[in-house]
């Protein structure tokens, strides 16, 4: 088969575009022919280099494709048939995994990341994370869903706890985790703020049913959600960003207000100041991807129509480097996609 892998970590030019064996699947396997894997921020992490990834490396974390193959130990799934995959990798046999909690498993990673992913066009993986689709999606859509909707979900559903009639700031939304987050605390009647870069960013989120846009690039976010709540300030921060908006992020918090994060796009070393933390009351909530109930729970939504994936741009895999280069721009709103 086809895949793309890196040897080496680097820039764009590491992606190397090759012939590799096909996978063997195992009898509790499935193996899949990917249709289109969607692009996360985790592969420039990922390929520029993080630790505990054996090279040379398949990157790709969302996946949807056609069945090929199922292992004799795999039930209730046929070959043909359209699915997606769980973008995550467990034991699915420890205490943790048994009670439901797979994110919390010692081997939980990330498709792309720890284990190969779906920059191919066959992948082998058990059956337990193959969830096969409606008509209603196509690949490209499907492919655009598992990650960043199961991580705004677990992030305002499983750890903030969102209510109906709450305040929510979210970061970024023109990435993948900001669209889903929007779509989400809307579902739930919330009163959402948002950041963009620019006009066009701006009224799409909008579109998306923000009720209020900061642009973060002239504005200070801080300052604006305090005019945009009496000065009272949010309930719950959504924060992916990391360094650059950390203390804008605390800053927007009201009293007893929430701060949920998932990530460090533009760095992890932040400061805090203690003393505002805790005469203040606020909580800073840590949250990785999700549980495998959490993302059957959003898929239904999305299956639904109440949910929906955006996406901006879509690349042969082939072409993988300019789809790098492309995302290392930021000029995207919703999610790149490639097809093997």
């Amino acid at each position: 088969m086809k895949a793309v892998r890196i040897h080496q970590f680097g820039g764009p030019e590491v992606l190397t575009y090759e012939e590799v064996p096909d996978p063997r699947p195992r009898k509790d396997q499935v193996l899949v022919r990917v249709r289109a894997c969607a692009m996360n921020h985790l592969d420039l992490f990922v390929r520029k280099g993080l630790p505990g990834v054996n090279l040379p490396h398949i990157l790709g974390s969302d996946i949807a494709g056609e069945i090929v193959e199922v292992g004799e130990y795999v039930t209730g799934l046929k070959s043909c048939q359209r699915v997606l995959l769980a973008p995550m990798h467990f034991c699915n046999h420890c205490p943790k995994c048994v009670a439901g909690l797979q994110n919390q498993c010692r081997e939980f990673t990330v498709l792309g990341n720890g284990v190969d992913g779906g920059n191919c066009e066959l992948i082998a993986v058990p059956g337990v994370s193959v969830i096969p689709i409606p008509a209603s999606l196509d690949f490209n859509q499907a492919a655009s869903v598992p990650l960043v909707f199961v991580t705004a979900w677990h992030m305002l559903t499983g750890r903030a706890a969102i209510r109906p009639g709450q305040t929510v700031l979210i970061l970024g939304a023109n990435s993948g985790v900001g669209i889903a987050a929007i779509q989400i605390a809307k579902m739930f009647n919330a009163r959402v703020i948002t950041t963009a870069g620019d006009d066009r960013k701006m009224a799409a989120a909008r579109e998306l049913g923000a009720d209020f846009v900061i642009n973060h690039y002239q504005q200070k976010i801080s300052q604006e959600v305090r005019k945009i709540t009496n000065f009272e300030g949010v309930d719950i921060v959504l924060e992916h960003v990391g360094a650059a908006t950390w203390d804008e992020s605390v800053k927007s918090l009201k009293s007893a207000g929430a701060l949920v994060t998932c990530g460090a796009t533009t760095g992890p070393k932040v400061e805090l100041d203690l003393r505002f933390l805790f005469s203040r009351q606020l909580s800073l909530i840590g949250s990785y991807m999700g549980t495998m109930s959490e993302l059957h729970e959003v898929l239904g939504h999305v299956f639904a129509g109440r949910l929906k994936p955006v996406i901006d741009h879509i690349f042969p895999l082939k072409d993988i480097r300019s789809a790098h280069e492309y995302m290392e721009k930021s000029q995207m709103f919703g999610k790149i996609v490639l097809n093997p």
